[in-house]
């Protein structure tokens, strides 16, 4: 007997815009729960870093199992691996969240940056703040 194997990732092609200049890279960190959201780097089940080009960027990630996931990107413009901050917190450099999710007085909720990626090719798109 023969069963044939069933393709169960998906696809999500992730489009990012409102860099400030295309100097650094965007960081993007994929999550599939709230452990480590949005910016434990070792608890992410992606992590990529692309160039900017014209202020924006995009990315096919063709490997993620179908399931909820939540997105945090910056624009790590000097390069240094993280979100640059002044004295009381407040970020230096763009960041965005799936859902373009509003921070407040910190990242948004995993709930509400949330989405659904079913067996599909899903687009996603995240504006810069």
């Amino acid at each position: 007997m023969f069963f044939s194997a069933q393709q169960n990732t998906s696809v999500l092609d992730l489009q990012i815009s409102g860099a400030k200049s295309d100097k650094g890279v965007v960081r993007i960190l994929v999550f599939d729960s709230e452990n480590g959201y949005p910016d434990q780097l070792e608890l992410a089940v992606k992590s990529l870093t692309i160039p900017i080009v014209k202020q924006k960027c995009t990315v096919k990630i063709n490997d993620l199992k179908p399931g909820n996931y939540a997105i945090s990107v910056i624009h790590d413009e000097d390069s240094n691996g993280a979100l640059n901050t002044n004295p009381f917190g407040y970020p230096l450099e763009k960041y965005g969240f799936s859902n373009n999710a509003k921070a407040y007085f910190s990242a948004p909720p995993f709930s509400k940056a949330a989405f659904e990626l079913k067996s599909e090719v899903k687009t996603i798109q995240i504006q810069l703040r």
